[in-house]
């Protein structure tokens, strides 16, 4: 029996629907903490393989993205923070949207 290759449609965009919900203002805070730890972590490690052998090498672009990071995090909390106090629900949507380009 022989087999016919057929040719296939590359995909080259993908859709993530990440968040999509109603939340306490808890578990958003917990979610979105995870996902900012995660992407600080990212940088870091990255941060880190760059400048290995080389002490000399700041990295000043992965710092600069690890600081926004970390200030996006502290206004999340205090964002968080008056939710809880206000006893608000919080929708939250998130979708990652990834194109091969070239």
């Amino acid at each position: 029996m022989e087999t016919i290759a057929t040719p296939t449609l590359m995909k080259t965009s993908q859709k993530i629907n990440l968040i999509d919900g109603d939340f306490t203002a808890s578990e958003a805070a917990d979610i979105i903490n995870d996902v900012l730890k995660v992407k600080i972590n990212f940088h870091k490690i990255q941060r880190l393989s760059i400048t290995e052998g080389n002490s000399k090498n700041k990295c000043e672009f992965d710092s600069a993205r690890i600081n926004e990071l970390l200030n996006e995090q502290e206004i999340a909390k205090q964002f968080f923070s008056q939710a809880r106090m206000q006893v608000k629900k919080l929708k939250m949507t998130s979708t990652i949207h990834i194109t091969i380009e070239g």
